[in-house]
């Protein structure tokens, strides 16, 4: 156990709460998308601590077209990790970078099946940058904690979901994780992997971050092109130069000294997801699963590096008007 709490920083996928008893969370999130792109589901497998008599383990279910969800309890003595690899189980439902299996049914919901994982991207670790957080990831006392699994991957497999078999086969997915006491007051998250160019993926989280009585906001920007994954993010300096909120959309410009970026993301269905407050899953945000973005970019002469429209895209704008990090 010694061992594995000293490199726990260094492996931000694998479970992070080993002896955590109160005000905790760690949940994982998996987008599953078929190959028509007719059925989009993400499955978010987590543990949440109030204290020692106020604590469980989790599945939530959201269904990207109906923008139905489902928040499925389980006792916090069903969840267990394995310190060796990325490997969680929630009873007889199992995560990992192979992929998940799910065995759920109660009165609401009756999910079973296996959905496998082949040429995933994974973002590497160094000594300085453990994860996408950078350096960040060494600041204690920070409300919350980000960690990228899977930039995007191939699916094999279906589920059985109230007796209507979903196939997988041929589909995209994504994968990140959040771990600590709550999360961020007020934050902007959009993903994809559905561009027109094949093997493209893109995520961009910017939130109002509190830390030690003050607050200051923060930024997260990975781009997969070409293989190769671009970061932008406060810690490698590159700076938001503007962001515009709509009814139904956002817009945001991120520039460095390479590159700039200008992205448009629309709304669409909105389900309604728990998320953690001091540990508590007791907040209710709206997310889209099913919107699109439009994302270009440029390098310091001008020139268009890539230009794109991404479909099936997550989108979450949380927080009143006033906090949101504009």
């Amino acid at each position: 156990m010694l061992f594995y709490n000293f490199l726990k920083p260094w492996r931000p996928v694998q479970f992070q709460g080993a002896g955590k008893k109160s005000r905790y969370f760690e949940g994982w999130y998996f987008k599953n998308v078929s190959s028509t792109g007719d059925h989009i589901w993400s499955i978010i497998p987590g543990i949440s601590i109030v204290d020692q008599n106020n604590k469980h383990s989790f599945i939530q279910l959201i269904d990207g077209k109906t923008a139905e969800t489902w928040y499925v309890k389980f006792p916090i003595e069903d969840f267990s990790y394995s310190q060796k690899k990325f490997e969680v189980a929630i009873g007889k439902n199992h995560f990992s970078y192979d992929g998940f299996h799910l065995d759920i049914s109660n009165e609401e919901i009756k999910v079973k099946g296996t959905v496998s994982f082949k040429n995933i991207h994974p973002l590497k670790s160094s000594l300085m940058n453990p994860g996408i957080m950078g350096w960040y990831s060494f600041v204690p006392f920070m409300e919350c904690y980000h960690g990228l699994v899977s930039m995007n991957h191939d699916l094999e497999g279906s589920l059985s979901i109230n007796n209507q078999l979903v196939d997988f086969s041929e589909g995209k997915g994504y994968s990140e994780k959040d771990w600590g006491h709550s999360m961020p007051s007020a934050w902007i998250w959009m993903q994809t992997n559905h561009f027109e160019q094949p093997g493209v993926s893109f995520m961009l989280s910017v939130a109002k971050i509190p830390w030690l009585g003050n607050s200051f906001t923060g930024f997260l920007c990975v781009l997969l092109l070409d293989g190769k994954i671009h970061r932008f993010a406060t810690y490698t300096g590159a700076k938001i130069k503007q962001i515009e909120i709509g009814d139904e959309s956002v817009s945001i410009e991120v520039r460095d000294n390479k590159y700039s970026l200008k992205i448009k993301a629309q709304h669409a269905g909105r389900g309604i997801l728990a998320a953690p407050l001091h540990g508590a899953m007791d907040r209710r945000i709206a997310e889209s699963v099913d919107a699109t973005l439009e994302v270009f970019v440029r390098d310091k002469k001008g020139n268009i590096v890539f230009s794109g429209k991404g479909k099936n895209a997550g989108l979450e704008l949380v927080g009143d008007p006033g906090e949101l990090p504009v």
